[in-house]
């Protein structure tokens, strides 16, 4: 038995043309990136499926991990208009979303008029966004979820699509601010970022301190994004993986019945978790070149969607307990 998504019906053969053709294009976009990025696929994997299941991602990982760099490649390699935003202590709200300026015409009347701020792109690279204020952080959070700012009590749209790929330090570094959870909940995915394997870094070397560095080139254009973001919402998803995302997303939260993590956990994910896991698994399905996603999918994308979403006890971090200890034992359960 599957579940399929509320969508205009599409048949089989359709649905595996449209499949078929998305395909390729993902290979291209992963041919595209690798000739920038060295290495590190399983980052890769996971940024790409955060874009294509249509969210944002958290990029976490120490300085020099070329973070900023993939954020840059994707930004060719899908043809969407990318703006950055170095995130600084100092950095107010009005550099993120825009201000309004008052203006005087020939004949003296005064009016003001909305300046765009750098959040009206299509990627937005929110680089170290940790090292701005929680005031700050925060005004990201209306577009985040719900694709449009306010200002001066007007609506004003954002491009479509609309992403927002943020890279972090690692909290323990100095100048560094945690995230509010209402703004981590609305990252799709945190992907962490770790050193690369040594062929991977002797690549590295090779090919980058040279003369001339790789590219990136331009392989797809973001109407074309979007259609793919649509295929992925309309695929089936088979009762086993329902049941499998509802068990992990619910052992996750205390009170549930779960001895480890009433033990451990002080909070878990909501609901937008589960929204997460579903379009994940569908798009890292589709990444790997299946038409509907199984319970492995599930299972691999359990710590990249639930690790920011979820809080420790004080006794659980004590002992040394970290979330991602928590959340591979319950993966093991599903």
């Amino acid at each position: 038995m599957s579940v399929m998504v509320k969508e205009s019906p599409i048949n089989e053969k359709d649905m595996v043309a449209e499949a078929e053709k998305a395909l390729a294009d993902i290979s291209r976009i992963r041919d595209g990136v690798g000739r920038v990025i060295f290495g590190q696929e399983n980052v890769v994997e996971r940024t790409l499926v955060a874009l294509l299941a249509g969210g944002h991602a958290l990029l976490v990982g120490v300085p020099g991990l070329a973070k900023t760099k993939l954020v840059e490649t994707l930004g060719v390699v899908l043809g969407l208009d990318s703006r950055r935003i170095q995130f600084t202590p100092d950095l107010m709200p009005s550099d993120i979303l825009g201000s309004e300026v008052m203006e005087q015409d020939e004949t003296g009347k005064r009016s003001f008029r909305f300046i765009s701020g750098p959040i009206f792109a299509q990627l937005l690279m929110a680089d170290e966004i940790n090292r701005a204020s929680p005031r700050t952080q925060s005004a990201l959070l209306q577009a985040m979820q719900e694709y449009h700012v306010t200002i001066a009590g007007i609506r004003h749209d954002l491009p479509s699509p609309f992403h927002v790929l943020a890279t972090q330090n690692p909290l323990e570094q100095e100048g560094t601010y945690p995230l509010p959870e209402a703004q981590l909940d609305r990252f799709l995915m945190q992907v962490d970022i770790l050193y690369p394997e040594i062929e991977a870094e002797r690549r590295i070397l090779l090919e980058t301190t040279g003369v001339e560095d790789a590219k990136a080139a331009n392989v797809l254009q973001p109407a074309r994004l979007k259609e793919i973001q649509t295929l992925i919402r309309r695929m089936p998803v088979p009762e086993s993986v329902v049941e499998a995302i509802l068990t992990l997303v619910r052992s996750a939260r205390p009170g549930q019945g779960n001895a480890e993590t009433d033990k451990h956990v002080a909070w878990g994910p909501g609901p937008r978790a589960s929204q997460a896991l579903m379009l994940c698994t569908r798009a890292r399905a589709l990444y790997d070149g299946r038409l509907a996603p199984s319970v492995d999918d599930v299972r691999a994308l359990a710590e990249p969607v639930l690790q920011h979403r979820m809080a420790l006890t004080f006794a659980a971090r004590a002992e040394g307990t970290s979330v991602r200890d928590v959340v591979a034992k319950l993966a093991k359960g599903i």
